[in-house]
């Protein structure tokens, strides 16, 4: 399907079948794709441009979609890939310096930027059914009262191997499907952009989802580094250190645990204390940091009593059994605890967003069949928006708009952090993150979080977050936000109209010019 990333299982191919954003959509070998790319001619730019009206806080506002594609260059100056993309201007704004732009985009990696596009911030979004399964066709497409065009222009991006965007020329998969690859594309596409489109002296931001957090890590630096400056960066459901899933290290059980008491108070597996879920929740982050840290280091050495009590804690804090606990050497795996915690209703519970729940044909299997966060919306985000192209934005092409690539199976990990001449195994962005803010100390970074996401849950970010190097007098440029939904925190329509009101605050701190008007 989508977004994502955190894998169940890495290795160092950091496969997963549990995970939809990183589930092969086979489409022939990576060595036949790459084969038959590398013979396409290519093809000509082209854009498709509209106009439209959206009403936002009681006003009209008039603007222009841009539908189309940008060619990317390799070093020699080489057309290697065609990208698409679909911008948003404001058509009332006279002097463009005064407007800011903001480049959104997905993850997975190999996810197209749909999800963001009809969900979140478009002027249009789909229909879906909050935290249950949404029905079968037709669906619903209207207009996006908490569209943040009033704020900024977007430009939404797909990813190389995802919607329209493929390699030419030479171009193959591999130039593209790679931390650093990845990053050089989309590096390439937003200078080209803002060549092409006079948007240099424009205030920029960069919004990434889940993987796409990864990749505005990298980015930002690699684009400051080039000079490029930003003004804000929004990070939404992030993963910024694979390293934290590698086996032995206990960072997911420890990060894991504020979600896992959220998700059992939702489900009423446990009750509120006096302070409501906020309480709970800083009950859950001080334990997981101070005696459930503590425990899982002493391993095998842990004292049986020791044992025993953290058990009981955790069961308090889980709504999971001791006994259960105790027989995963209280280690909680995601997984399994989405089949877990409500197996006596012989119900699971999404992976992406726990507020959905699901049925396996195999109530007594240690993990999900399938993420019913994912199954209960995805048909509908994919309709809607092949539609949209044809009949909104008049796009039409004679490829099929790919919703998720299988890059995946062949994705270099290995990124050059900074500082270090070699490349490490597996990507960890904190360091490019932390030297894009120091070296652009006016460099604003939000990060939003949904309380019931299992794929990148908020207390890793955090962990991830409080590690960026930065002065005191820097740290209130890192803000974070949190609502009651998941990983697509937009799938909640309260808590998408709430993290819109945040973001019209961010973009003002960030770039004051910028307004409502």
């Amino acid at each position: 399907m989508k977004l994502g990333v955190l894998p169940l299982a890495l290795g160092l191919a950091l496969a997963t079948a549990a995970h939809p954003g990183l589930a092969a959509d086979t489409h022939g070998t990576a060595d036949a794709a790459q084969k038959s790319e590398a013979s396409q001619p290519i093809p000509p730019e082209k854009v498709v441009v509209t106009k439209h009206t959206l009403r936002i806080d009681g006003h009209t506002l008039r603007y222009t979609a841009h539908a189309g594609t940008l060619l990317i260059h390799d070093d020699k100056g080489k057309a290697i890939g065609s990208m698409f993309y679909v911008a948003y201007t404001r058509d009332d704004v006279k002097d463009k310096s005064q407007r800011p732009v903001t480049f959104l985009y997905n993850g997975g990696p190999g996810s197209a930027s749909l999800w963001m596009h009809m969900g979140s911030f478009g002027p249009k979004r789909v229909l879906t059914t909050n935290a249950g399964a949404t029905p079968p066709p037709p669906y619903q497409l209207v207009d996006n009262p908490d569209s943040l065009l009033d704020v900024t222009d977007l430009v939404f991006i797909d990813a190389m191997g995802t919607g329209f965007s493929t390699p030419v020329g030479t171009g193959t998969d591999k130039d593209f499907w790679g931390v650093d690859q990845d990053a050089t594309a989309f590096d390439k596409f937003i200078t080209r952009y803002v060549t092409l489109n006079q948007r240099w002296n424009s205030p920029k931001f960069l919004y990434g989802e889940s993987y796409g957090t990864t990749r505005s890590a990298a980015l930002v630096d690699k684009l400051q580094n080039d000079g490029m400056a930003f003004n804000g960066v929004i990070l939404m459901s992030s993963i910024l250190n694979y390293g934290e899933l590698l086996p032995g290290m206990d960072r997911e059980s420890i990060g894991n645990l504020p979600s896992y008491a959220a998700i059992a108070a939702y489900h009423h597996k446990i009750a509120l204390p006096a302070g409501g879920l906020p309480a709970l929740l800083e009950q859950a982050r001080d334990y997981a940091d101070t005696e459930y840290t503590e425990a899982l280091a002493k391993g095998d050495t842990l004292p049986p009593e020791q044992k025993a009590a953290v058990a009981a804690r955790l069961s308090a804090l889980t709504g999971l059994s001791t006994t259960w606990l105790l027989e995963a050497n209280l280690r909680i795996d995601p997984s399994r605890f989405q089949k877990e915690l409500l197996r006596d209703r012989r119900l699971t519970i999404g992976r992406y967003d726990a507020r959905f729940t699901g049925i396996d044909s195999d109530a007594a299997g240690e993990t999900t069949e399938t993420d019913p966060s994912d199954t209960g919306m995805s048909a509908a985000f994919t309709a809607a928006f092949n539609q949209y192209l044809g009949t909104d934005l008049n796009y039409h092409s004679d490829r099929s708009y790919l919703t998720m690539s299988n890059a995946i199976e062949s994705w270099d990990w290995k990124h050059r952090t900074p500082g270090n001449g070699w490349k490490i195994p597996m990507p960890y962005v904190v360091g490019d993150l932390g030297e894009a803010m120091r070296s652009n100390p006016h460099l604003h970074v939000l990060s939003a979080n949904g309380w019931y996401d299992l794929a990148t849950p908020f207390h890793a970010t955090e962990y991830d977050l409080a590690h960026l190097g930065l002065e005191p007098s820097q740290r209130g440029q890192l803000e974070y936000t949190y609502y009651p939904s998941g990983h697509m925190i937009y799938l909640n329509p309260q808590a998408l109209h709430q993290l819109k009101q945040d973001l019209v605050k961010f973009y003002h701190q960030a770039a004051p010019i910028t307004g409502h008007s």
